[in-house]
């Protein structure tokens, strides 16, 4: 009912977990069970370490959240010595995302991973952050650059290759076809949009780095009408991100062409809503008669 599969990969449910939002997985394992999700992302590994941007690089706003964590990780190495462990432990799919600041960078960091015993089934591909100062954006916007490091990175792994892909460009098609014609089996749109706040008291932004990323419900219409511009445009599937917090917000996804879904700043509030929108989302099959959600894929009705 729910199970779908991208290329030859399995998953049991159409929720998965975005990167940032879940850790390395093991940091939210008192609070949740990760098993039973479709997926579990991890968050973005990068050659080396970073600390990330310093404070404040987090600030709520109305139905969303601005961050400029700034890609903060512990960096591949200490990531397949100290992480690994605990997410081959997972009895569900694992995909780690990678990100860089060039097309080397990333190269190394996946050959390291492709090195290690992991049994993650994939990666994804972060050329779409907006809150650091180099690299990731820079991929991002240019289709031919996106084309070049997808093309250098599946010559490099078997395993499945999901592209991130930002809103913060004039065409995200041009974008998403450059990742199909690199190689990618998927994409997952979108990451956040840019956005900024300011404290009318200090007079100061509410971010060090001033911008920022938005996500969370606010950016839920833009979310949505960039996966069906995507729909219309590649013939790999989509993974859904933004803004998605109820059974009905999954349904709007699958309808406007994603095969699967990531739950993202909802995370941070309801560790377990990766799985109760699962029941959810079994309920609501059984209620409306639909046998297999894929059938609803890119199903939206034009008026």
């Amino acid at each position: 009912m729910l199970t779908t599969k991208i290329k030859d990969i399995e998953f049991k449910s159409p929720i998965l977990t975005a990167s940032g939002t879940f850790g390395y997985g093991h940091e939210v394992q008192d609070l949740t069970d990760g098993n039973m999700l479709g997926g579990v992302i991890t968050k973005s590994i990068t050659l080396h370490p970073r600390e990330g941007n310093p404070p404040p690089r987090i600030s709520e706003t109305p139905s969303g959240m601005l961050n400029s964590i700034g890609l903060a990780n512990v960096g591949v190495n200490e990531f397949c010595k100290l992480k690994l462990d605990y997410l081959n432990k997972l009895k569900t799919n694992v995909i780690i995302n990678i990100a860089g600041s060039t097309i080397d960078e990333y190269i190394e960091t996946l050959k390291i991973i492709e090195n290690s015993d992991g049994n993650h089934i994939g990666y994804e591909i972060n050329v779409s952050c907006p809150n650091v100062k180099e690299g990731g954006m820079a991929f991002g916007v240019k289709p031919e650059i996106t084309e070049k490091l997808t093309k250098s990175l599946r010559k490099l792994t078997s395993k499945l290759l999901i592209v991130k892909l930002s809103p913060n460009v004039t065409k995200i098609e041009d974008i998403a076809r450059a990742s199909e014609q690199g190689g990618a089996d998927s994409v997952s749109a979108i990451n956040t949009v840019v956005g900024m706040g300011i404290d009318i008291k200090s007079c100061k932004p509410v971010l060090n780095t001033v911008f920022g990323g938005l996500s969370g419900p606010a950016i839920k219409p833009i979310a949505l009408a960039n996966v069906h511009k995507i729909y219309k445009s590649v013939k790999i599937p989509i993974i859904g991100i933004g803004g998605i917090s109820t059974v009905e917000d999954i349904i709007e996804f699958i309808l406007a062409g994603a095969s699967l879904i990531q739950i993202g700043t909802l995370n941070f509030k309801e560790p377990n809503i990766g799985y109760s929108l699962r029941d959810e989302l079994i309920e609501y099959c059984k209620t409306n008669n639909v046998l297999n959600l894929q059938d609803l894929c890119g199903g939206i009705d034009y008026l």
